[in-house]
């Protein structure tokens, strides 16, 4: 199956919305796909340059306990990015950002680690890009400040194999902590360590 990385952001549910707009204007300026309609649990109606399940006819989640998105999102390019792009053929933008390829999110309503919470999870679609996940300073502050500008509490990097994730942004400040490390000796650490979890 390959390497399955991911950047995992946790938000209060009525932050999804916010997650979703902020990883829109990640999205290339130019896509040849309809937009995508989505209904939120709650009401909340966003359109998208996305796809669910490659395809475009609108999402209703309102009873859903989960929602799956095909993205494609732009990054402005460093030393792993740039040399991504020659082994893979891609060119940058005029802007100096660079398109890498699918990228799946995963939307938990309720997430896996606290039901009091959502997680946007957002896979890399090759192992290739895993390794880019795992390499990119850039690709790393994209996730990060996507968690900060969307009221997030967390952001996890996870290779998908049941092994240690690794703490990238903690209430409010970057970190490189692991959880199975001293501080987080799990998970039940960590989420209790979430400034808001007890609220």
């Amino acid at each position: 199956m390959g390497l399955v990385y991911s950047y995992d952001i946790y938000v209060r549910p009525w932050n999804v919305a916010r997650v979703l707009a902020n990883l829109a204007d990640l999205a290339p300026p130019a896509r040849a796909v309809p937009p995508l309609e989505i209904t939120l649990p709650g009401g909340d109606r966003l359109v998208l340059p996305f796809t669910s399940h490659f395809k475009s006819e609108p999402v209703d989640c309102s009873t859903s306990s989960t929602l799956e998105l095909d993205t494609s999102l732009m990054f402005d390019v460093d030393d792993a990015l740039r040399e991504y792009a020659q082994m893979s053929g891609r060119e940058p933008e005029a802007d100096g950002r660079l398109q890498i390829g699918y990228i799946y999110a995963k939307i938990w309503f309720e997430s896996l680690l606290h039901p009091d919470y959502a997680s946007v999870e957002c896979w890399a679609a090759t192992s290739g890009m895993s390794r880019l996940f795992a390499r990119s300073a850039n690709i790393r502050k994209v996730f990060t400040d996507l968690t900060a500008d969307s009221g997030g509490v967390c952001c996890l990097f996870d290779t998908g194999d049941g092994g240690p994730e690794q703490v990238c942004w903690l209430n409010g400040e970057p970190t490189r902590e692991m959880v199975s490390g001293l501080r987080f000796p799990d998970r039940r650490a960590l989420v209790a360590a979430w400034s808001d979890s007890e609220k």
